[in-house]
């Protein structure tokens, strides 16, 4: 586990891992939307956690999937070598990724969430009263069985029977399901390997018809400390989909630069908790 050193995690770019290993092929791994190159991941930076214990690691059928237990953030989910959540910290990223569209919406019964398997968001939306049905794309059943294990208090409102839980890909799942939902929540990884298609113009217009009239969609949105030319794309593409588009960041501590971006977008005008700035 070329990661794992004397106790400790560390998250690298995929470009300077390839570099540690001497297994680089010499292309740059870059961030993509809808094939085109937006940029390196992170490069020339990295993050580290002291490691108690690995709980978990083995290669699912899309991704290296690893749990450790850290000396001062609980468990760790990792996917990739890119850490996803903390016991410590996921609150923070699943609070705003879900209750900011949540609370959007005047009256949210029917949700998605594409992604998700740790099951964070899942606990957050079932939090609000009026929601009647939730629906769950998840491609990897890796994840969730993970997150049932290592990730108790995530992953708690697995068994709720307001939950329909679909193992599959998210993008040909949109492609069947049309004004269906008031709230859509994307809770992806990078763009880089499975979640590839999820940053693209042509998912947003999946998205755009999942949604009833009035509807609301929550994307995670990349960090704009280091991937602004594509935070700058989505939002354009967005802007070009919905008439109300609005971009939001908050602290993360163990996400990359210690913070996270949130893509909001509707067509209903004024819609609650949209402020103009």
């Amino acid at each position: 586990m070329d990661l794992l050193q004397k106790g400790w995690f560390t998250e690298f770019s995929p470009d300077d891992l390839e570099r540690i290993k001497n297994s680089s092929d010499g292309k740059e791994k870059q961030l993509k939307s809808d094939g085109e190159d937006m940029g390196g991941a992170w490069p020339g930076q990295a993050f580290s956690l002291q490691m108690e214990e690995v709980l978990f690691h083995e290669k699912s059928l899309y991704q290296d999937v690893l749990v450790f237990k850290s000396k001062t953030y609980g468990n760790v989910l990792v996917l990739d070598g890119v850490i996803q959540c903390t016991e410590r910290d996921e609150f923070a990223y699943q609070e705003m990724l879900a209750h900011l569209p949540m609370f959007a919406h005047p009256n949210p019964k029917k949700v998605l969430i594409i992604g998700g398997g740790d099951g964070g968001i899942l606990r957050e939306v079932l939090k609000h009263d009026t929601v009647e049905h939730v629906t769950m794309c998840e491609i990897d059943k890796m994840v969730i069985d993970v997150s049932k294990k290592y990730l108790p208090h995530m992953s708690k409102e697995f068994g709720n029977s307001k939950l329909n839980l679909f193992i599959g890909d998210g993008f040909e799942f949109l492609k069947a399901h049309k004004n269906e939902f008031d709230v859509v929540i994307t809770d992806s990884s990078d763009p880089v390997g499975p979640a590839e298609s999820l940053f693209g113009k042509s998912y947003y217009q999946l998205l755009k018809e999942a949604l009833r009239d009035g509807g609301v969609l929550s994307s995670q949105g990349e960090c704009p400390w280091i991937d602004l030319d594509l935070v700058r794309k989505m939002i354009a593409f967005c802007r070009e989909l919905f008439s109300e588009v609005r971009y939001a960041v908050a602290s993360v501590p163990t996400y990359t630069t210690g913070t996270m971006g949130y893509l909001l977008c509707t067509n209903e005008e004024n819609a609650c908790g949209f402020i103009e700035t």
